[in-house]
């Protein structure tokens, strides 16, 4: 396809000893061979091309004349001249001249911080079709795209000049209130639009309460198996990670005399992975230790807009009375991920840091897409769409669990779940989560081992199964393709002389 637009052209110094025709002729026909002007690429029109390097524009009429007789160019009125797809044959064969290489004399060791050494990668999405059972994502193809451009195209032709300058760290005004109002009615969050930061999701949220609070070497607690994407950014601020155990009751509250701690980080509404609940009562050991040991809380409210079973739980920073609790959560779950837009909500006393730090990273999130959720928050459009989408979700959450019922119950044991994405479910007989992962992919089948998400060894083996992302004819398919993967590792289990017991 033709390219629409153009940039200047950085053409080498003119030779004193040519013509000014023949030197633009010649820059432009090895640009053209070597591949920096790519077939189908607009060449930039006449009279810029005059303009910017000060000749007449007879004399670009002129160069422009010749590469079209020649078959390099073509142009037509009105539409401009393009760099030909075909070239002439003869320039198939022309030899490609090599730049010599820079003398290298030695490898230089690049002196790296102490934070490039400890961060690593935390992979991103892939970008491949949803199938059974692929977690952390919605169902995408329901999502209403006219929608959401209907609304994007109506505010960008009344775009404002303020817009497009930007806004101040902590986002755009309206989107706070419209989130404060949210969190407050349906999260039980306590908090007013000054309070809400607007931030790209919530492992921005997690690095910037690092920067803030953690100093190299200070101990961070998190519950164990827990989310890998915040201890990577633990570690990489070189905190000291003491990973707590979590039961049926969400995370157990540390022991009295751990008190070193500068920060905990917790899923209370929807642990991950496992998805249990936090009780009410260990909510409040929690506040209490935090009073007393004097460290934050960072509350991740992951995908708890999901819920199935009984009433919301209203957020454990909505009991918070003293200030120690930051909340955060993400759109990128409830709508589509690529759009990088969260919260997170701070304690007065706290907000200028906030602002301070966010002003020196990215400054703030981009306005457009703020201003386009903002709309569709406030025009009614996103609760009905969590309303749609939580009756969409109980209903494919109602097959898994009766396909597993029928067919897993032997090998795989599937845990109480209220709300999320995804469940977790338990091996027996002796199974490797990580063998029964790899032997399912080969089936076509996507479940996460939940030793992945643990500090440290597992206690039990276990797999993370996402049910929201694909229809029901899609997670019965995967239940039958589970269930012949869980048989076949079993007969091997046997078939070595290990004992299958559960």
């Amino acid at each position: 396809m033709k390219r629409a637009a153009s940039f200047e052209l950085v053409l080498p110094l003119r030779d004193s000893g040519k013509s000014a025709s023949r030197w633009l002729y010649e820059s432009l026909r090895v640009a053209i061979l070597e591949g920096r002007l790519r077939p189908g690429i607009r060449l930039p029109a006449t009279r810029d091309l005059a303009r910017q390097y000060r000749l007449a524009r007879g004399t670009i009429v002129n160069a422009f004349d010749q590469l079209k007789s020649e078959g390099y160019i073509q142009s037509s009125v009105g539409s401009g001249s393009y760099v030909n797809k075909i070239l002439p044959e003869e320039l198939l064969h022309v030899p490609h001249k090599e730049i010599p290489a820079l003398p290298v004399r030695h490898k230089q060791r690049r002196k790296l911080s102490e934070y490039a050494r400890r961060v690593k990668l935390f992979p991103n999405f892939e970008i491949r079709p949803s199938r059974a059972f692929r977690t952390n994502m919605p169902a995408l193809e329901l999502f209403p795209t006219t929608l959401w451009a209907q609304v994007a195209a109506r505010r960008l032709r009344r775009i404002s000049a303020s817009l497009l300058l930007g806004c101040g760290p902590m986002g755009y005004p309206p989107l706070r209130d419209a989130v404060a109002s949210y969190l407050s009615t349906s999260r039980g969050v306590r908090c007013v639009a000054d309070q809400v930061v607007i931030v790209s999701g919530v492992q921005e949220a997690i690095d910037i309460a690092v920067r803030l609070f953690v100093n190299p070497g200070d101990r961070v607690y998190m519950e164990n198996p827990g989310y890998s994407g915040a201890a990577i950014a633990f570690k990489a601020a070189g905190a000291k990670i003491s990973a707590i155990c979590v039961d049926d009751e969400g995370m157990r509250v540390p022991d009295a005399k751990m008190r070193g701690a500068r920060l905990v980080y917790v899923t209370p509404g929807h642990q991950f992975p496992l998805g249990v609940t936090m009780s009410v009562g260990r909510r409040l050991q929690l506040l209490d230790w935090a009073v007393k040991s004097g460290a934050l809380i960072l509350e991740d409210d992951y995908d708890s807009e999901y819920r199935y079973v009984g009433r919301p739980v209203p957020a454990l920073q909505g009991l918070d009375r003293h200030g120690l609790v930051l909340f955060t959560g993400s759109f990128s779950k409830v709508l589509f991920p690529s759009l990088r837009v969260g919260y997170l909500v701070v304690p007065p006393d706290l907000m200028d840091y906030f602002a301070a730090a966010l002003s020196v990273t990215n400054r703030h999130t981009p306005l457009p897409e703020q201003a386009i959720l903002c709309d569709f928050i406030t025009e009614g459009h996103f609760g009905r769409h969590l309303r749609r989408m939580r009756e969409v979700y109980a209903r494919r959450l109602a097959v898994l669990l009766e396909c597993a019922q029928q067919h897993l119950s032997g090998a795989l044991e599937i845990s109480g779940v209220e709300a999320g994405l995804q469940i977790a479910g338990w091996l027996h007989g002796g199974l490797n989560a990580e063998s029964v992962a790899t032997a399912a992919a080969t089936r076509g089948v996507e479940v996460t081992a939940l030793s992945r998400y643990r500090q440290g060894a597992a206690v039990r083996e276990g797999l993370q199964l996402g049910f929201a992302a694909v229809d029901s004819k899609e997670i019965r398919r995967g239940v039958r393709e589970l269930t012949i993967t869980l048989e076949d590792e079993l007969k091997t289990l046997r078939g070595n002389g290990r004992s299958a017991c559960v």
